[in-house]
């Protein structure tokens, strides 16, 4: 994995920290981390990731951060416009 993806994940893992207890992934509630075959967490399915920062918090050894959560985008006035139009 590239820094440029590593920087997009919602969860970032200190692998040199991580001493591979299992409590993040026991815990997350969207199985976002799984136990890599080195016996470390690791960000397997990001898009599923909520941004509730359980395995964070609960991360005995604070190898873990969890980013914030991105703003939504606004909707523009031509998305307005194409909602409409799809309702007529």
């Amino acid at each position: 994995m590239t820094s440029q993806q590593i920087k997009k994940l919602p969860v970032r893992i200190y692998e040199e920290w991580c001493k591979g207890c299992n409590i993040c992934v026991t815990f997350c509630p969207t199985q976002t981390l799984e136990m890599s075959s080195h016996g470390k967490a690791v960000v397997a399915h990001p898009d599923q990731c909520t941004y509730c920062g359980l395995c964070e918090r609960l991360c005995p050894d604070l190898a873990i951060t969890v980013r914030p959560k991105p703003p939504k985008q606004k909707a523009t006035a031509d998305d307005s416009k194409e909602a409409d139009n799809g309702k007529k």
